[in-house]
């Protein structure tokens, strides 16, 4: 399972490099192509609840950094 994540940055937030530092610290690894980052769950195979609980942490790294995200989960 992979959680992909695609940030679209505002000129009045965070800078993209702190938010790069944030999502680093949290596992993600930043990528090219259709997503900025992705979070690998290796042979984990997440439930509803997990997937959940992951994007408030998320939420919770990118909160107050006036940048939007959207998520996804294969």
């Amino acid at each position: 399972m992979k959680t992909y994540l695609k940030i679209m940055f505002n000129s009045e937030g965070a800078l993209p490099s702190e938010i790069k530092n944030q999502l680093l610290n949290m596992g993600f690894k930043a990528t090219k192509g259709n997503y900025d980052f992705v979070y690998d769950w290796g042979k984990e195979v997440a439930g509803v609840d997990e997937l959940v609980f992951f994007a408030d942490k998320v939420h919770s790294a990118l909160k107050n950094n006036k940048v939007y995200f959207n998520i996804e989960t294969i």
